[in-house]
């Protein structure tokens, strides 16, 4: 399988129990996260606040995934997605289920994003790689601005051949057997 990164890079699993909690404020810096995220992650709390939550952004990952997510969240939407994370010391990744929702004050003004993730099944990381190869591939092709448009695009119609009627759908399809 392609990938951008090292072939020294190692795989962490999560287990099923366990849950990556954090919260950022409109710009997507993070103001909390929890130990479970730190731990994984391997960073220490003063590490992590008040920075951007793209610091764990793996380069496997295509820009163009994020920049759906971001029109969800616009939508104050709920996002799902299978996101592949490093950790601090870049030689480390894991992958997750994540959901992001959008997290409203007392007023109902839209104060940041709240996510939750959980392991990625197997299943999904399996159908997704290649995917994410091709919209990483079309990204290359293009300008900053045009290539995740166009890969989101491609990512659309191909969760539209599969059968699904959205990326969420698709995602969590491919999840089935980890989410009860």
């Amino acid at each position: 399988m392609f990938s951008v990164s090292s072939r020294h890079e190692k795989e962490i699993l999560l287990s099923l129990d366990q849950m990556i909690v954090t919260k950022t404020d409109l710009k997507g810096q993070i103001t909390y996260a929890n130990r479970t995220f730190m731990e994984i992650a391997d960073f220490q709390e003063h590490e992590v606040l008040n920075k951007p939550h793209n610091l764990i952004r793996h380069p496997d990952m295509p820009r163009g995934v994020f920049r759906l997510m971001w029109k969800t969240l616009q939508k104050r939407q709920e996002f799902f997605g299978v996101v592949k994370n490093y950790t601090s010391n870049r030689k480390q990744y894991y992958w997750v289920l994540a959901n992001i929702t959008p997290d409203f004050n007392n007023a109902g003004q839209l104060a940041g994003f709240y996510s939750v993730r959980r392991p990625a099944s197997r299943a999904a990381i399996a159908a997704l790689e290649p995917i994410y190869q091709q919209m990483r591939q079309i990204e290359a092709k293009l300008s900053k601005t045009e290539g995740p448009d166009a890969s989101v695009a491609w990512l659309l119609d191909q969760v539209r051949m599969s059968g699904a009627s959205n990326y969420e759908d698709f995602v969590m399809s491919l999840n089935k057997d980890i989410i009860k």
